[in-house]
């Protein structure tokens, strides 16, 4: 049975990729710093029928990450600093994380002889240029140093797949939420802030005017997409594909979703727009289909749902 690694798996996607994969059986091990993950993600794993590991330490100390790759087939490398907003203000900090870290775990998978590295990389990417959808062949251009360090990490895919031969794939993702993200964070992300504001009868706060549109996917799209990376029987060699829905949501339209599970009119309280952030995301997602089958199951709405549910238990919208 193959040992599947995940860095950052404390973080919202790498617990929820842990999950599935315990769930059928599979051996796992995380590696966390706990900076930006949640004990508690990790704690909730333990339920699962695999066998679970679980190394605390930083992507950026080679030693630890060396300790974490024995034995390991495959790693999904979903560990960084998750937050544009926080990049622009610790740019060192992103970069260390993101570029660094990445260049570290995959110097050390290829010295372990690990197969195949699976990368969260992400639609910050893209930048805010005026095609739409978007698709991997366009120019990037990032606007913030978390975006640069996810483009440099698409970049090392590649070249250690050219270089080593060690099997990589970038898994560009567009807007991923689900029940394990923290909604406590300042750097939280929208859907988990605006849940719990609209739950709590505040008023959410969004940064510009709410027309600014993003292609929003529920976790399990993810999740799958990440499972279907590693499974795969094509030959690997540093692709990008992206990781979406292909549906277009406005702030404003996601506001009243919410407060349709949640049974009332929701207000937002505006605020001057972000530095960094991106006007309009839409993703084209026909080359994860063609290199990987990937197809997602479950739409906006849905995943909302299933989201509010998670934070609300008692409510049923």
């Amino acid at each position: 049975m193959a040992l599947h690694l995940i860095t950052g798996g404390a973080g919202f996607i790498g617990s929820s990729i842990a999950a599935t994969l315990l769930e059928q059986g599979e051996r796992v091990r995380i590696l966390d710093d706990f900076s930006s993950g949640r004990r508690e993600n990790v704690a909730g794993l333990r339920a699962g029928t695999g066998q679970l590991d679980v190394i605390e330490g930083t992507v950026v100390d080679a030693a630890t990450v060396a300790r974490a790759m024995r034995g390991v087939e495959i790693v999904f490398h979903e560990a960084a600093i998750p937050s544009v907003a926080r990049s622009v203000e610790d740019p060192q900090s992103a970069m260390l994380a993101g570029a660094q870290g990445t260049t570290v775990v995959l110097d050390e998978a290829r010295r372990a002889g690990v197969r195949r590295v699976v990368f969260a990389a992400s639609s910050a990417a893209y930048g805010d240029g005026p095609l739409s959808p978007k698709v991997e062949t366009m120019p990037p251009q990032p606007l913030s140093p978390y975006a640069a360090s996810k483009l440099a990490g698409e970049h090392l895919m590649r070249i250690f797949a050219e270089l080593y031969g060690i099997e990589t794939v970038s898994l560009r993702y567009f807007n991923i939420f689900g029940p394990r993200q923290d909604p406590k964070s300042e750097y939280a992300a929208v859907v988990p802030r605006f849940i719990t504001a609209v739950i709590r009868g505040d008023r959410p706060v969004v940064f510009g005017d709410g027309e600014q549109t993003r292609d929003f996917c529920f976790v399990d799209n993810a999740v799958k997409a990440n499972l279907l990376a590693a499974t795969t029987s094509r030959k690997l060699r540093g692709e990008v594909v992206n990781v979406a829905c292909g549906q277009k949501t406005s702030l404003n339209q996601l506001l009243a979703y919410i407060g349709d599970l949640a049974g009332t009119r929701v207000a937002a309280e505006h605020r001057p727009a972000r530095a960094g952030d991106i006007r309009d995301s839409l993703a084209d997602v026909s080359a994860a289909r063609a290199l990987l089958g990937y197809e997602p199951a479950i739409d906006v709405r849905e995943g909302l749902r299933r989201t509010f549910l998670a934070f609300a238990p008692t409510k049923t919208p």
